[in-house]
């Protein structure tokens, strides 16, 4: 006979077991979920996250300074350039021209003045010659006033010794005139006659001569003082000639005041023609360039946009109640979307203080209320700046999606 295998019996459980096996099994779930949720709630209180933040970085538009046409673009749009990088080149013709027109006035101004005191210069020495002439001309003032003193004295001289023949013709002729009669009677001889008519002869000759020596004293007076006022009258006119050449000399006090001037032309010039040729002025990435060889620059005109790879920062725009668990310094660990599995470093940079308040503000001096729910109140949200200290330049793109936890 074969044998038959015993089964062992089945344990029976009662239903009041079951029972109290799943409210355990339930209360460990509901425990385990409000522990998961105080940690969850703890963890994000203590190290506050955010997905609402974007990728950051200065950038600046390139303009030119100058205007012309391009003539060199050797960079091309998303390209990567380096500090000191040619971006592009404007025709520099124009522009050398003016430098070489400028450096050439400047020149030009320096030769008027190098000419201009060669002419001061003479202008100088013949004022001297003619001051010379004027200390000249009152010398002989000096001396022709001299002159009529001396003649003055020979005038008076002549008119005494005029005074004396004179007195001395007189006496002979009464002399003559008194023994004369006395002839015929005998009481004087012939021969005392003919003394006292020689005496009177020769009084007369003395006469004579006295007269003309005053007449020429005269003269000469009157020809010194003629001198005198042909002196006088050349002093005069040496004087008005000093005056003359003192007044007609030149300064170059008025072309030395327009160097300042030129050299600052040349120098405006010397900038704009090394503005032609414009240059990275930093690592960068070049975008928004849809320009060409040829185009027409404008001053001011923006031709594209560099990205500066230097520095690289997320905003992120944390809630109000969160703000304050945030401090400056604050370590962040950064994730971008397009790279979940990369870490980055940051560190809070700044908070911002203020944000448009579209539920409510100030409208043409009044209070504008936007209506809100009664019983939820929105909170706002403030960005806040992280700078990020490891970036890879070629994960980090302006506008990109990041998450930021704050540790």
């Amino acid at each position: 006979m074969a044998q038959t295998e015993t089964q062992p019996a089945e344990p029976i459980i009662q239903p009041d077991s079951h029972a109290r096996l799943g409210r355990w099994i339930g209360i460990g779930v509901v425990v385990a979920a409000i522990l998961a949720l105080g940690v969850a709630v703890l963890q994000v209180d203590l190290h506050p996250r955010t997905d609402d933040a974007s990728v950051r970085a200065n950038f600046i538009e390139i303009a030119p300074e100058v205007s012309g046409r391009l003539v060199e673009l050797p960079v091309n749009d998303n390209a990567f350039v380096k500090q000191g990088d040619t971006l592009f080149v404007i025709d520099p013709r124009p522009y050398q021209y003016a430098l070489q027109q400028a450096l050439s006035d400047q020149e030009s101004l320096e030769q008027e003045i190098i000419d201009a005191r060669r002419h001061i210069a003479a202008q100088a020495s013949a004022a001297d010659a003619v001051r010379a002439g004027l200390v000249s001309s009152r010398t002989g003032v000096q001396t022709a006033g001299s002159g009529i003193d001396v003649s003055v004295a020979a005038v008076t001289r002549a008119q005494a010794a005029v005074a004396a023949a004179d007195a001395q013709l007189k006496l002979a002729t009464n002399d003559l005139h008194r023994i004369e009669p006395l002839l015929a009677k005998q009481y004087v001889t012939v021969e005392q006659i003919d003394s006292a008519n020689t005496a009177v002869r020769v009084a007369q000759g003395n006469y004579d001569e006295a007269q003309a020596a005053l007449a020429q004293a005269q003269a000469a007076q009157q020809q010194a003082g003629f001198r005198k006022m042909e002196a006088t009258s050349v002093a005069a006119e040496q004087e008005a000639r000093v005056g003359q050449a003192i007044h007609t000399i030149d300064t170059v006090d008025t072309l030395e005041s327009e160097r300042p001037a030129k050299a600052a032309k040349v120098d405006s010039a010397r900038l704009d023609l090394e503005r032609t040729r414009v240059v990275a002025p930093f690592n960068a990435y070049v975008t928004n360039m849809n320009i060409s060889v040829g185009e027409y620059a404008h001053p001011g005109t923006p031709l594209f946009t560099l990205i500066d790879t230097r520095t690289w920062y997320v905003i992120a725009n944390y809630r109000e109640s969160k703000l304050k668990t945030l401090h400056l310094g604050d370590h962040v660990d950064l994730y971008l979307m397009g790279h979940p599995d990369r870490r980055f470093n940051g560190t809070v940079d700044s908070i911002g203080y203020g944000v448009f308040p579209e539920d409510g503000g100030v409208s043409q001096g009044l209070p504008n209320i936007d209506r809100t729910l009664n019983w939820v109140h929105l909170s706002s949200r403030f960005p806040v700046r992280i700078r990020v200290l490891d970036p890879d330049p070629e994960m980090f793109r302006i506008g990109a999606t990041a998450v930021t936890v704050v540790r």
